[in-house]
């Protein structure tokens, strides 16, 4: 069984990542072009104190991954951390160790100490976005409706299009994220 850290040191950067996605890439870099990391409150400092590894398992076709990896990956450049990504249906081996709920939930944030040991753990979603999601997913027809499919689709265009344009989603997102990870990394 692999390491965290064997897996570390075989993933992509998060910059080889967004250049290669399929899809949802030029949203993810609209993010990432919008999004400016907080320079006031501390993380940043704590980040380079610390310097965690960041391990993300994601898939480009995902709309929590589109929102969340931009932006942590202008939190990872601006403490100067290295950030790699792997790819969930690759080998699910790994995110089956950080599940959510009992599912394959991404994008899931590892960090990992100097020992390569996991620290700290984040995702796939901040809570207010959580709640937003179950409240807009309570809308749907039921699943055996004829018409559930079409307005799932229709659903999740809008939530994507909420998270490329809403920078107060982006905030939630880096909140949480500095939130978890003070935590972890303040034990």
């Amino acid at each position: 069984m692999k390491t965290e850290q064997q897996y570390f040191q075989e993933a992509i950067s998060i910059q080889q990542y967004m250049e290669n996605m399929t899809t949802l890439k030029e949203e993810s870099f609209r993010i990432y072009d919008g999004f400016e990391v907080p320079t006031n409150d501390g993380f940043i400092e704590l980040l380079k104190d610390k310097q965690p590894k960041i391990l993300t398992i994601t898939e480009d076709w995902c709309g929590d991954a589109m929102l969340n990896n931009p932006i942590i990956r202008r939190v990872a450049e601006a403490a100067g951390l290295e950030m790699r990504t792997v790819f969930r249906d690759a080998d699910t081996e790994l995110i089956d160790r950080y599940l959510t709920n009992g599912g394959r939930a991404i994008p899931i944030y590892l960090l990992l100490d100097d020992a390569g040991e996991v620290v700290g753990k984040w995702g796939p979603r901040a809570p207010e976005l959580q709640e937003l999601v179950v409240t807009k997913r309570a809308s749907l027809p039921d699943k055996e409706d004829p018409t559930f499919e079409e307005a799932q689709k229709a659903l999740y265009a809008e939530i994507r299009e909420e998270n490329i344009s809403n920078s107060t989603y982006w905030t939630y997102v880096y909140e949480d994220f500095k939130k978890q990870v003070t935590n972890a990394l303040q034990k």
